[in-house]
């Protein structure tokens, strides 16, 4: 399969750029994967549209204010997106103008704290900081890394509406967006009819990457840290074998689950995962899925598709920008039953 079959037009003005006014009040298009169908509604409405009795799991990440700025000896700045801590001061990081840093350039950042590139393996630098940085350092001095395809910088509204009501496990660089939408109210009201459980996936830079191979089967899935609680895993298991509906929240959510399936249940511990679900895939634990629209030519849209079939998705999604909703992280939301 060709990953050109999992592209679509989509107008410029349909990426949201910001988040609608308040929070809870994006538009949702629930989609029919049987039938291929589709209806309009609003997320005040999904408490409703879930079967009864379902078991609902989200993703329970924080976004850490990863995007920091250095300057050089000569005075030019450049901007770092910390992915990954190696060990204490030690990061792997995305590196503005990389090709153009030398190995060993020193730079200053707020504070008094210095860094030195000690390596650039494949498209990431190495940093070592002096001294290391700390969760209170990255909060005061750090900016929360949108996309790329909100084209403008974040600002202080970012910090509280690019995270999740829930969030509580902070490490990673891009939020599970589908989560956005969630009020307390409105989880309040999911707790009346069903149940809800946590896991934990540390979302990647790879989130926001195309697929850049002609074919899906030459792509290779980027590798993200996960944790499934025993209560999580015990709630999950219990629902299976009372064939309940699992209603996975967000696309991490659903590579999660899908992951720690082992044995005919699902396992808890922590573990990483390089899973790419594309057409063909068996889902093991997933019944329902909760997401944002994707972009174009993405793991994430052919994720979708291999849930819902690719020709239904493609449907559903030219549906969407015929009655103008909004698309991808600060967009509006889909519900795939």
């Amino acid at each position: 399969m060709l990953t050109r079959d999992f592209s679509f037009d989509l107008p410029e003005h349909l990426i949201a750029q910001f988040p609608p006014e308040h929070r809870g009040e994006s538009r949702l298009l629930l989609l029919d994967r049987k039938t291929g169908t589709s209806s309009d509604h609003v997320m005040a409405e999904f408490p409703e549209l879930l079967p009864e009795n379902s078991l609902v799991v989200f993703n329970n990440t924080r976004v850490r204010k990863s995007r920091i700025f250095g300057r050089t000896e000569n005075g030019g700045s450049v901007e770092f997106l910390l992915l990954k801590e190696r060990e204490p001061g030690l990061w792997d990081a995305v590196v503005q103008r990389r090709k153009r840093q030398k190995i060993g350039r020193r730079y200053s950042f707020p504070e008094g704290v210095e860094a030195v590139l000690v390596d650039k393996p494949g498209d990431r630098g190495i940093l070592r900081f002096d001294p290391p940085l700390d969760k209170a350092y990255l909060e005061r001095n750090g900016a929360i890394p949108l996309p790329p395809y909100i084209r403008r910088s974040a600002d202080e509204s970012d910090s509280e509406r690019y995270q999740t009501v829930y969030s509580r496990e902070e490490g990673s660089v891009a939020a599970p967006t589908a989560g956005l939408h969630f009020t307390p109210a409105i989880l309040h009201r999911i707790r009346e009819r069903a149940e809800i459980r946590y896991v934990t996936l540390h979302v990647g830079i790879g989130t926001f990457a195309p697929i850049r191979t002609e074919h899906l089967s030459d792509h290779r899935m980027h590798t993200e840290e996960y944790e499934v609680s025993v209560e999580t895993a015990d709630a999950v298991n219990r629902a299976r074998r009372e064939k309940r509906p699992v209603v996975a929240v967000g696309t991490t959510t659903v590579r999660t689950l899908e992951s720690a399936f082992s044995e005919g249940k699902l396992a808890a511990g922590r573990n990483s995962t390089d899973l790419f679900i594309s057409p063909g895939y068996r889902f093991k634990i997933v019944d329902h899925m909760f997401t944002n629209f994707h972009t174009p030519g993405s793991s994430l849209l052919v994720m979708v598709s291999a849930f819902a079939g690719r020709e239904v998705i493609l449907e559903a999604y030219a549906e969407a920008v015929r009655k103008e909703y909004r698309f991808f992280s600060y967009g509006d939301a889909m519900f795939i039953q």
